[in-house]
């Protein structure tokens, strides 16, 4: 990311708008933007996922799986790689078991 921008994006989030030579698909502020918009989403779902998993006792694989299908839809802003992406964030947040978090590595 340039020096002009203060918004860290984690080389897990860059991944999605990287080619396979490293250049990026977006311009760099764009990424940044989108990178922000996924943090905020991952951590403002953090409540909500953590009540369903709690109230009706969902378990954690199916109330993960549940939000990724809502972040699929079109309606919901974010794309397919983003939609993931937050997933695995939320998972964890939630220190939730996830099979895209690698082991002993943090997203963010």
């Amino acid at each position: 990311m340039s020096e002009d921008n203060q918004t860290f994006v984690p080389p897990s989030f860059q991944a999605l708008y990287r080619d396979a030579r490293g250049r990026w698909t977006l311009p760099p502020r764009e990424v940044a933007a989108r990178c922000e918009l996924c943090e905020d989403l991952a951590q403002h779902l953090t409540d909500h996922c953590r009540g369903v998993h709690i109230d009706i006792g969902a378990d954690t694989a199916e109330v993960l799986a549940r939000c990724l299908r809502g972040l699929l839809e079109p309606a919901s802003g974010v794309s397919a790689q983003e939609a993931h992406w937050v997933v695995t964030r939320l998972a964890e947040l939630l220190n939730w078991p996830h099979p895209e978090l690698p082991s002993g590595e943090a997203l963010y």
